[in-house]
């Protein structure tokens, strides 16, 4: 008996190739794309960005679409074009999207954030009335489209009628939590008006308690939501709902990240023919000015300088883990009290630790490729991608055992003879540093175990294809349970 056929709505405020500002735009095109290739009928709907504007100058393909609220008449245009074979509907309304950055200025985030995905929440809606696509799954992703579950709810045109809403949570931390009277298009909404805190407005816990599936991207995200600590202070929404809430770990894009064809890299190599990423290793030494020296172990990290990826835990014992004989490369902006904290170290140590306040594609895939170890000690990590990075390139990652990471990354201590990596617990300094040093006695005391992880870690696979397949037993689940 072969799979039903199902028809999916996925709305995402980004996707990859057309607007991107981090992981979510990654997972907006692989799956899609993925869910396609099993059969399914999908269709993404984004907002029609500037970026997007100048890049296409596409025509509408419908008539002008009209929504009315709070005695303001929005009129929008939709326009479309094709990713892979998947059709991308654009919501073209200037007045919200016409701007230079997606979320912000490049400083600030924009001030109506709140009613711009308000407004675009209930116009992905109305575009597939205009198109005449009738879903059997609306996917909605973050806090950006949380309230479509809510507008499918609230929609009186019988469209929808057996439409079920699946809300994915790529990063709980972001809630969208706005006062409700900054919200225009709300207005009309009593029933929102009457379930604020304080005087807000949490777009995720609306999409939690409206959804008919809750969905985080990995098993371990999804058993931390269910938890006072991993809730992000929604544990009370998530325990009402632990029914349906689901973790399904993100895929990895292999074609961008396969070190076998990587045109960043000074050269190719794979797992059998791996002696390029000395190559690698050499070549990143020199080009950010480490000594050239195959024999000291490099660690790298790339990531945006926030908490959440764990220089709460580094900075406080780096001095000690650069005593040690290594090299250290972090690349990366944000925090500028983390960032002038880094420089002040890599001043001390310029021959053992490189910072760089910034970011590149072609940087990340080098430290990828040349360092023989990747730091990841985040305090929280839904899914994370750059540990399955790590993996393909042969970088060992160090990891905490949060979210994805967890997922992901197999201890030496816990299964020796199937270890990608070195993971620790406890979210304090000590630990990590304790488990950097079990990987640095590891890589210089064991080299022929160490290549045998490495070996490994190439040869792991997280594939949208399975993603896919785990994602479509959920709509399944959606529609014959609600």
């Amino acid at each position: 008996m072969g799979i039903k056929k199902v028809k999916i709505l996925f709305v995402v405020s980004e996707v990859e190739d057309l607007a991107k500002t981090g992981g979510l735009a990654d997972v907006a095109k692989s799956l899609p794309i993925a869910l396609r290739q099993l059969g399914h009928d999908v269709r993404i709907v984004k907002p029609y960005y500037k970026s997007l504007a100048e890049k296409y100058q596409l025509e509408d393909i419908c008539p002008v679409q009209q929504l009315y609220a709070n005695d303001k008449l929005y009129q929008f245009g939709v326009k479309q074009l094709e990713l892979e074979g998947v059709p991308v509907y654009c919501v073209d309304y200037p007045d919200y999207f016409s701007r230079n950055g997606l979320y912000s200025d490049g400083y600030h985030a924009y001030g109506d954030n709140a009613e711009r995905f308000a407004f675009f929440a209930d116009a992905a809606l109305q575009t597939a009335k205009a198109v005449n696509f009738q879903p059997d799954i609306v996917h909605c992703n973050d806090w950006h489209t949380a309230l479509t579950p809510y507008f499918i709810k609230a929609d009186n045109s019988g469209f929808f009628a057996k439409s079920k809403s699946v809300l994915t949570i790529h990063n709980g931390a972001f809630q969208g939590t706005h006062e409700f009277a900054d919200i225009p298009y709300l207005q009309p909404h009593q029933e929102l008006s009457s379930q604020l805190d304080g005087n807000a407005l949490n777009y995720i816990r609306i999409g939690i308690r409206y959804a008919n599936k809750i969905n985080a991207v990995s098993p371990n995200y999804g058993q931390e939501l269910l938890t006072p600590l991993g809730s992000h202070n929604l544990y009370n929404e998530f325990q009402h709902r632990r029914g349906d809430v689901n973790g399904i770990l993100n895929g990895c894009d292999y074609r961008q990240w396969d070190p076998a064809t990587d045109a960043h890299l000074a050269k190719n190599y794979d797992t059998k023919n791996p002696d390029g990423k000395k190559d690698c290793k050499a070549s990143l030494q020199k080009e950010v000015g480490l000594p050239v020296d195959p024999s000291i172990p490099l660690i790298g990290m790339v990531c945006r300088l926030t908490e959440q990826k764990g220089f709460g835990y580094i900075l406080p014992v780096l001095a000690n883990l650069l005593q040690h004989n290594l090299q250290l490369l972090i690349i990366g902006t944000g925090d500028p009290s983390i960032s002038d904290a880094l420089e002040v170290h890599a001043g001390q140590h310029p021959d053992k630790f490189v910072f760089r306040n910034d970011f590149s594609v072609k940087h990340a895939h080098m430290l990828e490729a040349g360092s023989d170890f990747f730091l990841m000690p985040s305090l929280f990590e839904p899914c994370g991608l750059n540990q399955m990075y790590s993996l393909a390139f042969g970088t060992v990652p160090i990891v905490r055992a949060v979210g994805g990471l967890k997922d992901t990354v197999v201890d030496l201590q816990e299964l020796p003879d199937s270890a990608t990596g070195f993971v620790f617990e406890r979210p304090d300094s000590s630990a990590l540093l304790n488990c950097i040093r079990r990987a640095l006695l590891f890589y210089h005391e064991y080299p022929q175990l160490f290549a045998d992880m490495v070996k490994r870690g190439m040869n792991t696979r997280f594939t949208w294809q399975q993603a896919g397949l785990e994602y479509q037993a959920l709509y399944e689940q959606s529609l014959q349970h609600g």
